[in-house]
């Protein structure tokens, strides 16, 4: 299935000083930027078509792939000047790089590429910035018999605050975890059919339009998931998961687990 990745947003929270036109998605967690992370998850289980909703600092991110180096994350040998590789990352991958506005929502970013799938029945959507570990053919396979126009992964609560129970007369009546509340957040990673285009109007969001609309009409899925999932909203969330990866904690790396299981 083709994947959909949306990469244009401006990631204001991530922003390293007023000059720093880089965008979210190119924030870098190891060796090779989040965008990265999230492309070799989906080909890890075979999904290697990829549509980029591209937006603000576009140029970076065409720049990463077009000047793309193998030998950043793949094994070589050099032999006589020249670089025979051991493996390799994109080299079966197909890229369409579309430019879908600065400004644009979520929602018009992929009407803007509609095109692009060639009438798909279904295809794969999601953020170029959220790591996670979900086992995405049992996501997909949960929902394609099921008579819904999309699936939504959602994930517990991931804030650390607490929520506080008050009486009629000030008095605290508990404290709660906000993570243990009967909660749940939308975690991207989203299977759609084309029926979504039925419900994102001209300069609407995926979610709050088309989803919303979805689940009016009872045809909305979620799919739950307890594993890891981690967004990247924040220069403090970026940095945690660069630090695991520095550590060889990186359990959103499944094509590593797969591999090391293969090898075992």
């Amino acid at each position: 299935m083709k994947v959909v990745l949306f990469c244009g947003g401006y990631g204001m929270r991530m922003r390293n000083g007023t000059a720093d036109d880089v965008p979210k998605p190119m924030a870098m967690v190891g060796p090779r930027p989040l965008i990265w992370h999230v492309m070799r998850y989906y080909a890890h289980f075979g999904h290697t078509e990829f549509i980029l909703c591209l937006g603000y600092g576009a140029h970076h991110i065409k720049d990463f792939f077009l000047n793309y180096e193998e030998t950043t994350s793949n094994d070589f040998v050099l032999r006589g000047g020249k670089t025979e590789l051991l493996s390799t990352d994109i080299s079966d991958w197909t890229i369409t790089f579309a430019q879908t506005g600065i400004e644009s929502p979520i929602g018009e970013r992929l009407r803007r590429v509609r095109h692009h799938l060639d009438g798909d029945e279904m295809f794969l959507a999601n953020y170029a910035d959220v790591l996670t570990d979900a086992p995405l053919p049992e996501m997909i396979d949960r929902f394609t018999p099921r008579d819904a126009g999309a699936s939504m992964m959602v994930v517990p609560p991931q804030s650390s605050f607490h929520c506080v129970e008050l009486g009629e007369d000030g008095l605290v009546g508990g404290i709660t975890a906000v993570s243990e509340l009967p909660l749940w957040e939308n975690g991207g990673y989203f299977v759609l059919r084309q029926e979504i285009f039925d419900h994102i109007p001209e300069n609407g969001d995926l979610v709050a339009d088309g989803c919303a609309q979805l689940a009016k009409r009872g045809r909305l899925v979620a799919h739950q998931h307890y594993g890891f999932w981690k967004p990247t909203d924040t220069v403090k969330e970026r940095a945690a998961l660069d630090d695991s990866y520095a550590r060889g904690d990186r359990p959103w790396a499944v094509w590593e687990r797969d591999r090391a299981g293969a090898r075992a």
